[in-house]
């Protein structure tokens, strides 16, 4: 099981590098990687198994937040429109792709984190409102999803991790907390 212990923090060069794409058929260790990344989002987001474990909660993590600077992304985001508890978005994607993108922008409006690092950055991080994406899961089906305002926000998120940037990269160092007007703020 991961903890917090095996994702690695800001400095760490992995984490501002390119990674590479993995090839299919997937081998039995990329496989276990992906589902370990999901359950670890899975379990920080379960009170209990959080406390316990010392898990900070998260909705997204990337194959080289654990050292592994290959393309892969997990998600875990739930739906804060349902009571039933279904995830609004719940995958681990291989050799993710963004394919197009909104003119429209978003930002959450209280910034974002990151669990590979360990203080508050304030300020706004704008990013594309809507977002189509292209994927594979473990088996190298290929899927094509449209998301929207959270759930893109924290997809781009993660996909730049991969790109080795992170996401105070995109903060406004004069003015962290200037939004042209047409930028959407999601709370």
């Amino acid at each position: 099981m991961l903890t917090m212990k095996d994702i690695i923090r800001e400095g760490h060069p992995t984490l501002r590098a390119v990674a590479e794409e993995v090839v299919f058929p997937l081998s039995d260790d990329m496989i276990k990687l992906g589902q370990d990344m999901h359950d670890f989002l899975k379990n920080s987001q379960d009170p209990v198994l959080a406390k316990k474990y010392e898990l900070r909660g998260g909705v997204g993590l990337a194959a080289p937040q654990l050292n592994f600077s290959k393309r892969i992304i997990a998600v875990e985001i739930p739906n804060m429109e349902e009571e039933n508890g279904k995830p609004l978005l719940s995958a681990v994607m291989y050799n993710p792709k963004l394919v197009s993108h909104s003119v429209q922008q978003a930002c959450l409006e209280e910034g974002e984190g990151c669990l590979s690092v360990d203080r508050p950055v304030p300020g706004y991080v704008v990013r594309q409102a809507r977002i189509t994406l292209t994927y594979q899961d473990a088996q190298g089906t290929q899927h094509k999803i449209r998301l929207k305002n959270y759930a893109a926000i924290v997809v781009q998120h993660e996909l730049d991790h991969l790109n080795g940037i992170m996401f105070y990269d995109h903060i406004n160092d004069k003015e962290p907390f200037f939004a042209p007007d047409d930028v959407l703020l999601i709370n």
